[in-house]
């Protein structure tokens, strides 16, 4: 039986496009907030564990109940395994490049060489992002919102990140925010492209993409963004940012 999933409720373009700038624009605040100061590892792994638990609200509180709701176990199987394959593929893909990156003689210009192998893992995880978004819009305004929202901490966090470790390769604070600017342009393409392709579909193809946002959230919270955080020695309070986190957007989901 073919389920049909109401698509009035999918938010126009220009909602999208200005929920979509607003993790890019604070991805590029927060290179920018690293090259003036560095966050020290407490703040950010406070950060990391807040980001963590925020988007695991938003998996447990909305996109999950949508899922079960409309009982297509098949659909969901099929979506959830190939997510779990593609950031599985995605991990291996950037570790390898990593490797190589490490591998590859520096450069004696004198001009500090692109670190190519984290910006194309940056690039992928951004684009996977994006793809995130446009997929939580298509599921409705309201978990689109949220979603929207969880990533920008999140890439608040990278952004932070990604310039610390360019500044550490020899670049300098300009050239380091506008590589992170480069990168966040990522996010927009690929919530462009889920929106695009997710306006319109049917309940089946839903469920499927749904299912795959779900697994990639998973994976982001647990292999991403819990183990950075958990590179920092652990505190009551920096486990208590992951509980507030979820507690703050389950609550916000209930009155929203």
């Amino acid at each position: 039986m073919l389920l049909i999933i109401p698509t009035a409720t999918t938010p126009p373009w220009t909602t999208l496009l200005g929920f979509s700038l607003l993790p890019a624009v604070v991805m590029i605040t927060g290179a920018a907030l690293a090259v003036w100061r560095a966050p020290g590892p407490k703040l950010r792994s406070a950060i990391l564990h807040f980001a963590a638990g925020v988007i695991f609200s938003v998996v447990a509180v909305e996109l999950l109940p949508d899922i079960v709701q409309h009982h297509a176990p098949y659909e969901v199987a099929l979506g959830f395994s190939l997510g779990v394959a593609a950031m599985l593929g995605l991990r291996t893909f950037t570790q390898r490049l990593e490797k190589q990156e490490a591998a590859t003689p520096a450069t004696t210009s004198g001009v500090a060489a692109l670190p190519w192998g984290l910006l194309v893992a940056i690039g992928i995880d951004i684009f996977i992002d994006g793809l995130l978004l446009g997929i939580g819009f298509a599921a409705g305004a309201k978990e689109g919102t949220l979603l929207a929202i969880a990533l920008t901490l999140e890439l608040l966090s990278l952004g932070l990140a990604t310039a610390v470790e360019l500044r550490q390769g020899g670049h300098s604070k300009g050239r380091a925010v506008v590589i992170v600017a480069g990168t966040s342009l990522m996010l927009l393409l690929g919530a462009g492209i889920g929106n695009t392709v997710l306006r319109g579909a049917s309940g089946n193809l839903l469920e499927i993409v749904l299912s795959f946002g779900l697994a990639a959230l998973l994976f982001l919270v647990t292999e991403e963004l819990l183990t950075e955080a958990h590179e920092e020695t652990e505190t009551p309070l920096l486990t208590l940012a992951f509980f507030v986190g979820f507690l703050l957007f389950m609550l916000l989901g209930m009155v929203a």
